[in-house]
């Protein structure tokens, strides 16, 4: 009978750190930079300020620069593992990001720069939502730089809407650069399939 409980409570305790770190692999963290928000990280990630709040355990409003926020991005189920979270700020923040990736390109590599946002939400090698994979340190430059704070126009509000509709010119790409403007040989190293624009589209 003693074998039979301590077996219960093994299981019990596998099963809760089973479910804590696959309820956690959705979150992502964010680090507090110059004039943040709480209003403004909520506005830019779709999560509300509540919700921030509560998983960092925040009684106040006021954030510190360099502070490391965790964002929820909500949970996986196991009938729903593959499908890519949608917030309601999803179409504003992919819209921006377009914006001040590909505000010079034609319409089409604007649509191709969401493709490929969607395209790495929808790969297990990147996180689970279209804020995860805009946010992951070091992977836009215009998040680096402000850019993506900047308003969309209505071209990428349009091209956002497309991509998110399930139109993919990049031809299922999960990265895209400027030849032009990099000598990284990472991302050369990179197998090119599509070229819009200024922009080459590669996996």
């Amino acid at each position: 009978m003693r074998a039979l409980n301590l077996l219960i409570i093994f299981l019990l305790v596998i099963g809760g750190l089973f479910l804590f770190s696959h309820e956690s692999e959705a979150d992502w963290k964010y680090t507090v930079k110059r004039g943040d928000t709480l209003f403004n990280i909520s506005k830019r990630t779709g999560v509300s300020v509540a919700a921030i709040k509560s998983r960092n355990g925040l009684s106040r409003d006021t954030l510190k620069i360099g502070q490391v926020l965790t964002i929820p991005t909500g949970t996986t189920s196991a009938g729903t593992q593959n499908t890519p979270s949608r917030s309601a700020g999803d179409l504003e923040l992919l819209a921006r990001v377009i914006h001040a990736e590909a505000q010079a390109e034609p319409y089409l590599g604007k649509v191709a720069v969401g493709g490929v946002i969607l395209n790495r939400v929808q790969n297990p090698k990147f996180p689970k939502t279209i804020a995860g994979v805009i946010y992951q340190p070091h992977a836009f430059e215009s998040v680096s730089n402000g850019w993506i704070n900047k308003p969309a126009s209505a071209d990428s509000k349009k091209a956002a809407k497309d991509a998110l509709s399930g139109w993919d010119p990049s031809g299922g790409a999960l990265y895209f650069f400027n030849p032009a403007k990099t000598n990284n040989p990472w991302i050369w190293a990179r197998k090119i399939i599509n070229r819009i624009g200024k922009h080459v589209f590669a996996i």
